[in-house]
């Protein structure tokens, strides 16, 4: 049975295989995955699955929660760990590897299909979304289901795919929000103005009952969220939608802040999303240009209705961001399936010999997974060195005993520690710390310092402090309180 298995299969399974390994074994790294990591946590914990919650009080209006139930249901079906919390966005990339050998081979046949599935699977954003605590990867597969749906029907395969069309959308909606419509009607529209006659292809959907079916299945939320905790809607349809891709100084972000980037440079984002298949892609894309013999095979990769709409599916997010200035390289990745597809077909159409090619793209198939086990292995070596309280987190709980503090964090509060710590640690100023010190509310504190301030605070904490665990960022202190005894 396992003899019948393609080599191009088993190369494809051992890309996804490679990625849990990293899912199992790297800690949750500052800023994005503890955050969404602990307001999943909070939604298995509380059973709130109206409401993400940022923290006690602070609803999380940022994103819908579509990432956050999935991230819930698989820490209370699995427990509560990094891969528990992880694996929702490695089923989302098995889906998207899924949509887009299916279209590739519906299209242009199982050769293009394979290399397709191998080149995406392998890209740089899509295998390391692949296992990362974040949202993107569930609005890519809503706008690629949908845009597979679209071009399967325009291709004359309707049985089915016209109401997935819709379903793309709801699981995007609830994703990430109205951009899904953004990024999937921005190629169909301009694939349908390049040629009119296409128009009458809009047909074959189910308009009026696949919208009704998209509100029924994606409004109530939005509802429910806007009467729970009042003012979602306009932060997140003017604040996020608009203001923060129209204003570059927009300062309405209430959980982070934005990340001002020059006008294009999505763009650069899509090379190193894209990485390596990208950069070949524009070398061999370049080097056809300047062979007169060569250009007709350029030119026959975007020729023709289904080339067309593969190309403006690949550029659309791109297009869409380009004057954005608030923009990271994740916006990248609803581009890369339909990418891969380009590239693939660009790369067969070389007259290469089958083991040069094979040399070349084995290479390049291999390099990120390989790089991104590597680091994970070498991190495992000291998990200081990477921007994650997890060891002082253990180190405190390894500690405590009744009567002890929380696990005290001076100034600033890392998403990190807020998850390891299951919600227990506290933010706080020197001010405050004097406060329960004088109150004698503690008998044993606990205090993460800066370490560019551990030195300083030291003066001005008790001669008994003892320095125990750091990571990168900061010190783990402890210090008795002699006035009172032990509570336990």
């Amino acid at each position: 049975m396992l003899k019948r298995v393609e080599p191009w299969l088993w190369a494809l399974l051992a890309i996804l295989a490679t990625r849990l390994i990293g899912m199992a074994l790297f800690p949750l790294v500052d800023t994005t995955e503890p955050r969404y990591a602990e307001i999943a946590r909070v939604m298995a914990e509380t059973g709130d699955w109206i409401t993400p919650w940022f923290s006690p009080g602070v609803p999380f209006w940022g994103k819908p929660p579509l990432s956050f139930w999935l991230q819930a249901l698989s820490i209370l079906t699995f427990g509560l760990s990094e891969f528990s919390l992880r694996l929702p966005a490695w089923l989302a990339n098995l889906g998207l590897v899924y949509l887009t050998w299916r279209f590739a081979r519906e299209l242009y046949g199982e050769q293009v299909a394979r290399w397709t599935a191998i080149i995406f699977a392998s890209m740089s954003l899509t295998f390391i979304s692949a296992g990362t605590v974040m949202t993107d990867p569930f609005l890519t597969l809503g706008t690629t289901l949908s845009l597979v749906s679209f071009g399967m029907v325009a291709s004359g395969r309707e049985r089915g795919w016209r109401w997935l069309f819709f379903l793309g959308l709801v699981i995007g909606l609830l994703a990430k929000g109205p951009l899904t419509l953004v990024l999937t009607g921005l190629p169909i529209g301009l694939w349908l103005v390049i040629a009119r006659d296409r128009f009458r292809l809009l047909r074959a959907f189910p308009w009026v009952r696949g919208t009704l079916l998209t509100l029924t299945l994606a409004l109530p939320w939005y509802i429910a969220a806007e009467l729970k905790t009042p003012g979602f809607i306009d932060y997140f349809i003017v604040g996020e939608h608009f203001k923060r891709f129209l204003d570059p100084g927009w300062a309405g972000d209430l959980y982070g802040s934005a990340h001002l980037q020059p006008k294009g440079m999505i763009w650069m984002f899509w090379i190193w999303a894209s990485f390596p298949w990208g950069i070949i892609g524009l070398i061999v894309a370049t080097w056809l240009v300047f062979r007169r013999d060569r250009r007709a095979r350029l030119a026959t990769g975007i020729t023709g209705a289904n080339a067309q709409f593969v190309l403006l599916a690949a550029l659309a997010p791109m297009l869409f961001f380009t004057m954005a200035s608030n923009t990271l390289w994740t916006y990248v990745l609803p581009a890369l399936p339909f990418s891969a597809l380009v590239l693939a077909r660009l790369l067969l159409s070389l007259d290469l010999s089958w083991q040069g090619f094979r040399r070349m793209a084995v290479s390049a198939a291999v390099c990120v997974p390989a790089l991104t086990t590597g680091f994970v292995f070498y991190s495992m070596h000291d998990t200081r060195q990477l921007k994650t309280e997890q060891a002082i987190v253990h180190d405190y709980v390894s500690q405590r005993q009744p009567g002890d503090s929380h696990l005290l964090y001076l100034d600033d509060l890392p998403f990190s520690a807020q998850y390891y710590s299951h919600g227990q640690a506290r933010q706080i100023t020197m001010e405050q710390l004097g406060v329960m010190r004088q109150n004698h509310r503690y008998q044993r504190y606990f205090l993460a310092v800066p370490n560019r301030k551990a030195d300083r605070l030291l003066s001005r904490l008790p001669p008994s402090t003892e320095v125990h665990d750091s990571s990168r960022r900061y010190s783990l202190l402890s210090f008795t309180d002699p006035a009172i005894t032990n509570r336990g």
